[in-house]
């Protein structure tokens, strides 16, 4: 079976694409590789027969169609987009271009490639899926009580998660409209291995480090639900291969902090890893930064219908994979930890 996943150097798509080729896919991998894409570990990739990488970029139609011919493919798993808030904010065209435009590209291929008219498959594609990875963010903000769930009403507040709602919509449509086999997911904050540097516990990671100031937006209150990226992988894994046609599944790791304790956190467990000679503790480095425009103040996911239909769970201790995840990064940053 071919399965095509788009976004396969980036975070997510990197972590998923090493549990997925356990196994039995032949995976093509289509990847535009801009700054985000981790192409440090292209070699590494190349190593594993059952994987093609292909550079290209989802916005050419002509591109996927080719791809879909070429390969048969009877898959997609669709991580390609623009996700960086900041970035959206500065530079919003980019946003709404990948996400959009490229979104409905993919679901065009798809749906051309794999049905011969509305509800109605070509024969051996009965069972062909499209799985599109979102964001809790196109819920909007939360106030101190209360959690996104998969009825939950979309209020995008940055051109970031303006494009994904956007492009969840699309999605949904293609279901409603054509009988496209087609599942969402809107996930947590993850964090874990291959995240850019751009994002924040990288950021802090890198900057303790290097004793740099580390960079609080506002008051640091804003929270945010955090989830492993291997916890969120397997999820989409029994989502990719048990879900309903047409579901929606909300996934979190019901790890509910500020930006603030997530930095004092990783302060205190680098002060154990690699004590600094020059600070009493890495906290000294915090400093509060002008606020993001629009800033949400509070996401929190409920997952109550993806573990009771499907039986998933997160990992149960958040300091581990957040040591796990440390530790890797002092690896990146050249750094020996000293214990």
């Amino acid at each position: 079976m071919s399965i095509l996943v788009t976004g396969g150097l980036g975070f997510i798509g990197l972590n998923f694409i090493k549990e997925i080729l356990r196994q039995n896919f032949n995976i093509i991998n289509l990847d535009l590789q801009t700054y985000a894409a981790n192409i440090n570990y292209i070699n590494e990739l190349k190593e594993l027969k059952n994987l093609i990488l292909l550079k290209g970029n989802i916005c050419d139609l002509t591109l996927l169609e080719k791809i879909f011919k070429e390969n048969n493919i009877q898959g997609v798993i669709h991580f390609a987009a623009e996700t960086h808030v900041d970035n959206s904010i500065s530079g919003p065209s980019a946003f709404i271009e990948t996400n959009i435009t490229g979104t409905f590209n993919l679901l065009e291929a798809a749906r051309t490639h794999w049905m011969n008219s509305p509800f109605n498959y070509k024969d051996g594609y009965e069972n062909r899926r499209f799985l599109h990875i979102s964001t809790d963010e196109v819920y909007g903000s939360l106030g101190e009580s209360g959690y996104f769930t998969e009825e939950s009403s979309y209020a995008p507040n940055s051109p970031y998660s303006a494009s994904k709602a956007s492009s969840d919509m699309l999605v949904r449509s293609y279901h409603h409209t054509y009988g496209l086999n087609t599942i969402i997911t809107n996930c947590s904050n993850n964090f874990g291995p291959y995240q850019h540097d751009e994002k924040l516990i990288p950021t802090v990671i890198r900057a303790a480090l290097n004793l740099q100031l580390i960079p609080v937006y506002g008051d640091g209150s804003n929270v945010r639900d955090w989830l492993y990226v291997g916890d969120h992988c397997n999820a989409l894994k029994v989502i990719f291969e048990e879900a309903k046609p047409g579901s929606h599944y909300n996934i979190g790791g019901n790890n509910e902090k500020s930006n603030l304790e997530i930095v004092e956190i990783i302060c205190n467990l680098l002060d154990i890893l690699i004590p600094s000679s020059k600070l009493t503790s890495y906290k000294e480095l915090i400093t509060f930064v002008k606020d993001r425009p629009g800033h949400d103040q509070r996401y929190a996911i409920d997952a109550s219908k993806l573990k009771r239909e499907l039986g998933w769970k997160p990992s149960d201790n958040f300091e581990v994979n957040l040591m796990k995840t440390i530790r890797w990064y002092i690896n990146k940053y050249g750094f020996t930890p000293v214990c």
